[in-house]
């Protein structure tokens, strides 16, 4: 019973793998504009971060940079927004654990739709070969028939058995192209926005005696 149903899921040929490997090609598309658009809206302008960060190093005024930083979009301003006002009320520490909370949260954001580009392009030469096999299977059938088409249906078989291989490398390269220019670029931003919220924490783990009035720091 089995070995029946087997091969009746086998004479479906791979007609409908190639409809799926598209189907996965068009989700990477969509899910890798999606990406990109999410990336331009969420980095932090550097002409406007940048003297935020210069005057609070200077100054050492936590909720001067957190109000500053309402006025700035992106994943760093999010991030060293959360430490400033964890900072500005509970010091070095507490500002560390907020900066550590907004961190996990906006990994996840960065993170967003890349396991299905990354599963993509690991499996979709597997998904082609299944294919292939299927398509191999069917070809055989026919072969078995022993009819004038026969030899024709074999080869016509064959070849589209073949096709579904290549369609599964043509989706898996550029999905694995995707995936791995992706993860850099997250890497980038994460080690970026780190670098920023240690710069927040060494300036709040000043010395009280180093900072005396807000835009005063005393010389050594």
């Amino acid at each position: 019973m089995l070995e029946e149903q087997m091969q009746a899921f086998a004479m479906l040929g791979a007609e409908w793998v190639l409809y799926l490997l598209v189907l996965l090609s068009i989700v990477c598309v969509g899910i890798a504009v999606e990406r990109v658009v999410y990336s331009v809206l969420n980095t932090s302008p550097g002409a406007t971060l940048e003297p935020l960060m210069t005057r609070f190093v200077a100054d050492g005024d936590a909720q001067a940079l957190a109000s500053g930083l309402d006025k700035v979009k992106g994943i760093d301003a999010r991030v060293l927004k959360a430490g400033a006002e964890a900072g500005a009320r509970g010091g070095a520490d507490s500002a560390e654990e907020a900066l550590a909370g907004a961190m996990v949260i906006e990994r996840t954001r960065l993170s967003r739709g890349l396991i299905v580009i990354g599963s993509t392009g690991a499996n979709a030469p597997f998904i082609g070969l299944f294919g292939t096999v299927l398509g191999i299977m069917r070809a055989f059938a026919d072969l078995s028939m022993e009819t004038d088409e026969a030899a024709a249906s074999v080869m016509a078989g064959i070849s589209e058995a073949l096709v579904a291989t290549a369609v599964g490398l043509l989706v898996a390269i550029p999905a694995v192209v995707l995936f791995n220019t992706f993860t850099r670029r997250n890497k980038e931003q994460i080690a970026r926005t780190e670098s920023l919220g240690h710069t927040l924490l060494s300036v709040l783990r000043r010395r009280p005696s180093e900072v005396t009035e807000p835009g005063v720091v005393r010389s050594a």
